[in-house]
């Protein structure tokens, strides 16, 4: 049996982020360069975005370069982005087809203006679409995106459009790179790796983890079927008790 039967449908998670580890150790166990490794984790990518959207999630997020990413050799990162460009201009008939909408988060200036413009083309061209919101997070850092909302919100006090009561959890969220999204209420790690690794600190805080030993090139949507019955298993209590969340499971009856 598949775990797509024991998915109760009415219980989906709206959001789902997944850090896409393990293409390098993929492609070493493989005998081949990173790039093979990145490359074929492209397979993974677009089938795990069909089934998202053929499940009805309604967002996906995938960390697909990290600020930190550009420490890597020169010459794998120029690699990384001819492949992020060379995906994108493929993949957006794929988006159109399966009516996914793609954003992207991060520190965008930073990319190569070529990027930039086919990455704006492409949210532009699916723009309209409506079934699911695929999410790129690109040179993007938790760090860097708390600092840049803590900036944002010290320029409005100081220029008096807001005062020292106004800052709350709502205010911090909505100068967030996802202000526009639900909070991930499961994310997705692969390659057995327990970090997080300045991925969405904030969103994350009352996230379910999924951790599979999986290396992203071999994760299918099987896997991810596996993962969402975990996560239905699970009991969600955001600080509460077992006995309060059964007390208005009753009521809700």
């Amino acid at each position: 049996m598949s775990y797509k039967d024991k998915i109760d449908i009415s219980n989906l998670p709206r959001h789902i982020a997944v850090i896409m580890d393990g293409n390098g150790r993929w492609a070493k166990k493989q005998g081949k360069l990173r790039l093979f490794g990145h490359e074929s984790g492209v397979r993974s990518v677009r089938e795990i975005t069909e089934t998202a959207a053929e499940l009805g999630i309604e967002y996906l997020t995938l960390y697909a370069f990290s600020t930190e990413n550009w420490k890597r050799p020169r010459m794998e990162v120029e690699a990384l982005m001819t492949l992020l460009l060379k995906t994108i201009n493929i993949e957006t008939k794929t988006l159109n087809d399966n009516n996914i909408r793609l954003q992207a988060i991060g520190d965008l200036n930073s990319l190569n203006k070529s990027i930039r413009n086919r990455l704006q083309k492409t949210i532009d061209e699916t723009s309209n679409n409506n079934k699911m919101t695929l999410i790129l997070a690109l040179s993007y850092s938790s760090h860097f995106e708390i600092v840049q909302a803590i900036r944002q919100i010290a320029e409005k006090h100081k220029n008096n459009e807001i005062t020292l009561d106004d800052i709350n959890k709502d205010l911090v969220s909505n100068h967030l790179f996802t202000k526009n999204f639900p909070d991930p209420e499961l994310l997705i790690r692969t390659s057995g790796e327990f970090r997080i690794s300045n991925f969405l600190l904030w969103q994350l805080a009352y996230s379910e983890i999924y951790i599979t030993q999986k290396l992203w090139p071999d994760f299918r949507k099987e896997d991810l079927y596996e993962a969402i019955v975990n996560f239905q298993c699970r009991e969600r209590r955001f600080g509460r008790t077992s006995e309060q969340i059964l007390n208005q499971e009753k009521v809700k009856k």
